[in-house]
């Protein structure tokens, strides 16, 4: 786990300065790997390269990047390959120089092309100079667990795992519009895009190439949601139990001590208790978090507790209250360069800071609610969906439906969420899924005089929504999967980015063992009415975890995700913070956002609304970055600041 950086320029024409550019981009990583760092310019001085490193797999100073096979290939890499050991004896174990998987990708690169890729289980971003083709040759994991930026500005091609390392180099710091509308529908961007102008992010799964002048993208992977009819729910359940036991397998292959994040929930608690039966028994450390003050619906340490006493392993906890939110969230905003997602990032932060006191790597259970459905809205969803079918007389219809009888008995964990079915029924009821679907997804309507909507035009969120909701990819007839597939292609890469920046921001490594290929594969394959039988949420995922786990996690129906007292903050202990932030003179000079409106609506913040989390996460960021931009501009006409 590492930050890597570069430049090149794209004619291949020699470049003063390369070298001063690479170490203003080091010291802007420099969080993400306090164990070396390293660079490495061509001899004819048209590319650069650079790493930081955190020590994971082969801790000598063989495992040190840039690493060259002495061919004159070069590459800097970002990330775990864990199936590195198998691949060693593949590829021929005695013409490896050093333990490292980084050397794997090198040696893998050689025998391959660029099909490499298709070989690797893991997460990785890598940048991988091809001496024989003058090529560079730059590549992502299939579902986007590692970051790889990159900007083509005035014949360079830079590229990095974050953005701050990129603004030095554009001609400004501004605004990307239509990356701002999908955030004001989302809460993320879709595609490549990022919030920055001009600044890009590799689409997971897919490789880039720069080659003769000109720069070529190609995607490498893809999930198909075909369903197989011919296997029963006990094959799926066993073989579901066997893939998810050889990822944890290959996820704690560390020359480091494991931990884990315990939230209490389903994914985190069986992950904790499968590492801890592969590893020796004191090796698993878990950390969880809660606010405790603000009562039993924000802090759900106790199911915590549950597996950790259930399976014996320590467990760190800390208590989040409002003025570790003053002190961090804008720490938190310059961390993840741009924001993405719900609150959850701020107490994600706050553990991972604990756990990195502890460990260097933990294992997270994203993934879980995207490829299984683990979300309340597909519940609300489907129920509406098998009102109609019961209406239309469709309900029997093939193997996607699921009847309304059948799903009666899930209804209670629809309990906190009344709000949200009130306002989902109150317009549209029985229009197309995709429809429907946007609708439970949109966060816009909640916005209104608050921004200038006016400069967001032309460009339609809805547009591109559809496109993906209706990927090519995916059976129609599936309301589940159409549901499922839209999440795994644009939250999960969101909450991967969470992911990603909380962890490292303290020099830690996040693993994700639900999210191996394999996993994903079976899981779009499983028919719906199996996944989603009865209308219980993650029925077959349950099924096959159900003997790692005690009953109180498994039987479950209150679980939120991990809820943020935000709206008991802004009315009370933060209350003066967040106006300051929100009043200052810059604030109230935007262009897109009015921060008037915002100020006068914070008292109507509903307990688990998130839209001032929202609008006061871009405030921060327009401070942290765009008001800033002299400071990151200096970097490059004053070197003696880096």
């Amino acid at each position: 786990m590492c930050g890597i950086f570069g430049m090149i320029n794209i004619s291949l024409e020699k470049t003063p300065g390369i070298a001063q550019s690479l170490t203003i981009m080091n010291r802007l990583l420099a969080h993400r790997g306090p164990d070396g760092e390293g660079q490495w310019t061509h001899e004819k001085n048209f590319l650069g390269l650079g790493h930081r490193r955190l020590s994971i797999i082969d801790l000598t100073s063989t495992g040190s990047q840039p690493m060259t096979d002495n061919n004159g290939n070069w590459i800097v890499f970002n990330g775990e390959i864990y199936n590195y050991l198998e691949l060693r004896e593949e590829l021929g174990r005695d013409n490896f120089v050093s333990s490292s998987d980084t050397e794997v990708i090198l040696r893998a690169y050689r025998k391959w092309g660029k099909d490499c890729v298709n070989h690797f289980r893991g997460m990785f971003a890598f940048a991988l100079w091809d001496q024989e083709t003058h090529s560079l040759f730059c590549a992502r994991d299939r579902f986007g667990i590692k970051p790889f930026y990159y900007l083509i500005q005035n014949g360079f091609f830079y590229f990095a795992s974050e953005i701050k390392a990129l603004l030095p180099f554009v001609d400004e710091i501004a605004t990307d519009l239509e990356g701002m509308k999908d955030y004001l529908t989302f809460q993320f961007c879709l595609g490549e895009k990022t919030l920055f102008k001009n600044i890009l992010e590799l689409s997971p799964a897919h490789w880039l190439q720069i080659r003769n002048g000109n720069i070529s993208l190609n995607k490498y992977w893809e999930v198909y949601y075909s369903p197989d009819y011919h296997h029963t729910e006990i094959y799926f359940q066993e073989k579901l139990r066997e893939l998810i036991q050889m990822s944890v397998d290959l996820h704690l292959r560390s020359d480091v001590p494991v931990g884990a994040y315990v939230s209490g929930g389903l994914d985190s608690s069986m992950l904790a208790s499968l590492a801890v039966d592969r590893q020796d028994h004191d090796a698993l450390i878990g950390f969880t978090g809660k606010f405790s003050s603000y009562g039993a619906e924000y802090d759900e340490s106790e199911y915590a507790r549950e597996i950790a006493n259930w399976k014996k392993f320590q467990l760190y906890e800390m208590d989040i209250k409002a003025s570790d939110f003053i002190e961090n969230i804008q720490k938190v905003i310059y961390h993840l360069d741009f924001p993405v997602a719900g609150p959850g990032s701020f107490p994600q932060f706050m553990v991972s800071k604990l756990a990195a006191e502890h460990r260097k790597v933990v294992l997270g259970g994203q993934g879980g609610d995207e490829i299984f459905g683990g979300y309340t809205r597909y519940l609300i969803a489907y129920f509406e969906q098998c009102i109609k079918g019961a209406i239309q007389g469709t309900m029997n219809n093939g193997h996607f439906v699921v009847t309304y009888e059948s799903i009666i008995p899930n209804l209670t964990s629809l309990r906190n969420y009344m709000p949200l079915l009130k306002d989902f029924w109150s317009n549209g009821l029985f229009e197309p899924m995709d429809r429907r679907y946007f609708r439970l997804v949109n966060r816009a309507p909640t916005l209104d005089e608050e921004i200038n909507w006016k400069m967001l035009e032309p460009y339609s969120t809805r547009e591109i929504f559809s496109s993906i909701f209706n990927g090519n990819n995916v059976r129609k007839e599936s309301y589940f999967d159409l549901m499922t597939h839209f999440d795994f292609k644009t939250l999960l890469p969101a909450l991967l980015q969470v992911e990603d920046r909380m962890s490292m921001a303290h020099g830690l490594e996040s693993r994700v063992p639900i999210l191996d290929h394999s996993i994903v594969e079976l899981a779009a394959m499983i028919p719906a009415d199996i996944k989603f039988k009865n209308g219980e949420m993650k029925h077959i995922y349950k099924k096959a975890i159900e003997t790692f786990l005690p009953e109180k996690i498994m039987n479950r129906k209150d679980k939120m995700g991990f809820p943020t007292p935000i709206s008991d903050w802004i009315a009370g202990e933060a209350k003066e913070f967040v106006f300051d932030i929100l009043s200052s003179q810059h604030a109230l000079g935007r262009d897109i956002v009015d921060n008037r409106k915002v100020l006068s609506g914070l008292s109507s913040e509903s307990r688990y609304g998130r839209k001032i989390w929202g609008l006061l996460s871009l405030e921060i960021w327009h401070q942290e970055f765009h008001d800033r931009q002299s400071d990151f501009k200096r970097l490059i006409l004053e070197p003696g600041l880096v």
